[in-house]
């Protein structure tokens, strides 16, 4: 199947990168590694749900980092509980999201443009509320959350491993789930078999605002500090991981899991950039060629069957 194939690449990517570098297998290494696949992968999970019904968000960073930033003057500026700050952080996020949900299935928007421009407003009140300065002095109850590990596993990932499992229980076990793969395969066609689409839709839009919000926590935890620029490129490497991880980019097809895969793809390649000691500044460019590339085998291997039919 399509998995097992996903899952050749990623042993083949690792086979590879143990070979080329001596320091790759490296423990400290993995678990930087392995630390950083946890926030792609989170990101990638959700955004593959919202691929499966044929749209996507690209607000996501910003929700993670509003979270953040809104969480961290709780617990520094006004003094909360370290706990309730990134619980009420969590609630924030699952806002966001449904409005980000509401806005699209009320006005009948196209995600892309819609969630662009909330893009802006989540980013904008990012910059309002901090004017680009991080909040510093994060309360160290948290940083277990980010910066901690159970046993030599990093906690972060502990955290994606318990969203994969939620998520794949909803879609694989849930009448929701099953009507997820409905809606992708044609909104029309789901409408009229009575399910409820819109609210299916905000509550997906909720959930992913959620975990953007959960990693956008964790990497406050991680730094010690909330800051503006966190979750930068999580939009274009969540959809990346969820297309290599083979989710259609029109809904309908793929499997959540495959996105946790694909983002360990594009970490072990940003891992090397790293590693052969390339420019930092190419990691950017080199993730925009592999999601081009990833897209462009999905689209390929479409043009290959027409031409053979």
């Amino acid at each position: 199947s399509n998995m097992t194939a996903i899952g050749a690449v990623l042993v083949l990517m690792i086979v590879i990168a143990s070979v080329a570098s001596p320091y790759f297998l490296d423990i400290y290494n993995l678990q930087a590694l392995i630390r950083d696949l946890a926030f792609i992968g989170m990101i990638g999970i959700a955004q593959s749900l919202l691929l499966l019904i044929g749209e996507l968000d690209l607000s996501v960073g910003k929700i993670a980092s509003l979270c953040g930033i809104l969480s961290g003057i709780m617990m520094v500026n006004k003094g909360w509980n370290p706990w309730l700050s990134v619980l009420l952080g969590l609630a924030l996020g699952l806002i966001f999201g449904c409005i980000n949900g509401l806005i699209i299935t009320q006005l009948r928007l196209n995600s892309m443009v819609a969630t662009i421009g909330m893009q802006g407003v989540y980013g904008g009140i990012n910059l309002v509320l901090t004017k680009g300065k991080a909040i510093t002095g994060v309360p160290e109850d948290i940083y277990f959350l980010g910066k901690g590990n159970v046993g030599p596993v990093p906690t972060p990932f502990i955290f994606c491993i318990i969203v994969l499992i939620l998520v794949l229980f909803m879609v694989k076990k849930t009448k929701t789930g099953r009507y997820i793969y409905a809606i992708g395969n044609s909104r029309e066609a789901a409408k009229i078999l009575g399910i409820k689409v819109n609210k299916i839709r905000i509550m997906i839009y909720s959930l992913v605002g959620l975990i953007s919000s959960l990693a956008g926590l964790l990497y406050v935890a991680r730094l010690g500090s909330a800051q503006t620029a966190v979750g930068e490129n999580w939009p274009m490497n969540s959809i990346a991981s969820s297309v290599i991880g083979g989710v259609s980019l029109t809904g309908g097809i793929g499997n959540p899991a495959g996105a946790l895969i694909g983002a360990a793809i594009i970490s072990i390649i940003q891992n090397m950039i790293v590693l052969f000691g390339v420019n930092v500044y190419w990691q950017s460019a080199v993730s925009g060629v592999v999601v081009v590339i990833a897209i462009s085998f999905s689209s390929i291997s479409e043009i290959m069957r027409e031409r053979k039919q």
